[in-house]
């Protein structure tokens, strides 16, 4: 009897949710994060189902009495699109969809829709096509096993198939290599402008959480910038770097994409850019959602992916958002060098609400405490030809009063120190060289 085909829905945005688990009852936060990875992607809702197994179906993943429910429920809420929040082979999905008669995406297709529909910036498409394309070769080649089963077929099967699967491997490998390359040019591009910055002077935080913990909302009210930020995971891809200043000097501040658990592994890969900007930074600002239940957990799920890609060891300074939702006031919980016995509670936060800018002034200072910042304010004399380091001075807005007589000016300086040591390290900086402290 020949296979039925079913038509593939165009909608897909009819969703039920599949949330399998081991022994005990599933965890709520897992499908609560499932379930808003869901409607990040433009699905509603149609149903949820936890399956609890203990022997996965290699061919399904789920065994055939569950099948059995699923395919009843879709049938009866009218679900078109399944969504499974586990990893599913290349067969699994098949044969589900064969079983199921609707399209079906396992976790790691999922996150990659939402990047694809995310994704802004030149760098931001070319990775996720990238990782599209690497999920999609998987699919490629499991998909025309009816073929590879000629390779060393009968007479008259061989040739034709082959060559249409070899082709089809051949021209996604290529675009993959000219992906890769373009990628490598932009990472040469964006690592050029990290060295710029370093030589700068200028210290480097980088912005890192859970995704939708309030990164883009902190890293604008932070800026003044207007990076895109809604109330969604995922919205920022591309890094975002700007100079803000603080209390005692100016810094570089970097948006980075957010983390969930279990974010696939070619993702982490494909996003090497935006992740170098946590792996250089000097400070990382860990932001989290202080109205988040699990915000503990979350805590725990990005230390581990910062450790993945090698951030594990810069310092943290916490940043706890939407202090609005708790209806607490902002503060600062400084460590106490006492209370080493539990080392999470003396990390050093800051308690804040970036959409209402309160508790911002409190960060900003925080900032400047932990990364060292200081000015110098000092009375500057400047001989009549020292007129290069004057207008240089004023550039950087250091003046707050001079006066002039015949032996030169007389300055009342006022600027980050870092500005200094750089003004003074110039071939005619020696009069500021003299009043700078020991470094």
């Amino acid at each position: 009897m020949p296979t039925q085909l079913f038509e593939r829905s165009r909608k897909g945005e009819h969703a039920l949710l599949i949330q399998p688990h081991a022994g005990g009852p599933a965890d709520e936060g897992a499908l609560e994060e499932f379930t808003e990875l869901a409607r990040s992607a433009g699905a509603s809702i149609a149903h949820v189902m936890p399956a609890r197994i203990d022997r996965p179906n290699p061919a399904t993943l789920l065994g055939s009495g569950k099948l059995d429910e699923v395919k009843a429920a879709a049938d009866a809420t009218g679900a078109d699109l399944v969504l499974v929040n586990h990893p599913l082979t290349p067969g699994q999905e098949r044969n589900l969809e064969k079983f199921l008669e609707r399209r079906v995406v396992d976790r790691t297709g999922l996150i990659l829709d939402i990047f694809a529909q995310r994704a802004r910036s030149h760098e931001g498409k070319l990775q996720v096509e990238l990782a599209q394309l690497r999920h999609m070769a998987t699919r490629l080649v499991r998909g025309w096993t009816h073929l590879e089963r000629q390779r060393g077929g009968s007479i008259g099967l061989r040739g034709p198939g082959e060559t249409q699967l070899e082709t089809d491997r051949r021209l996604l490998q290529k675009r993959v290599d000219a992906l890769q390359k373009r990628l490598e040019k932009v990472e040469v591009q964006r690592t050029q402008m990290r060295r710029a910055r370093v030589r700068s002077e200028l210290p480097r935080v980088a912005l890192v959480g859970y995704s939708n913990a309030g990164k883009s909302t902190l890293f604008n009210a932070l800026s003044g910038a207007d990076a895109y930020a809604a109330d969604q995971l995922f919205a920022t891809l591309a890094p975002t770097v700007r100079r803000i200043t603080l209390p005692g000097g100016h810094v570089v501040l970097a948006d980075t994409v957010g983390f969930v658990r279990d974010l696939p592994h070619e993702l982490v890969a494909a996003f090497r850019s935006t992740l170098s900007e946590a792996r250089e930074a000097d400070l990382l600002l860990h932001v989290i959602d202080a109205s988040d239940p699990l915000r503990d957990e979350r805590v725990a799920q990005v230390d581990a992916v910062l450790g993945e890609i090698g951030a594990g060891d810069i310092p943290q300074l916490l940043v706890y958002n939407k202090v609005d939702r708790l209806g607490v006031p902002a503060r600062h919980d400084r460590p106490h060098a006492g209370d080493h016995a539990d080392e999470a509670a003396v990390r050093e936060r800051v308690w804040i609400s970036a959409r209402e800018l309160d508790g911002i002034d409190l960060l900003r200072s925080a900032l400047a405490v932990r990364l060292g910042l200081r000015r110098l304010q000092a009375e500057l004399r400047l001989p009549s030809e020292a007129g290069r380091l004057r207008a240089r001075l004023h550039e950087v807005d250091a003046i707050r009063g001079e006066t002039h007589d015949e032996h030169g000016w007389t300055l009342d300086i006022d600027l980050p120190l870092a500005d200094a040591r750089r003004l003074a390290a110039q071939a005619d900086g020696a009069p500021l060289r003299a009043l700078l402290p020991a470094a």
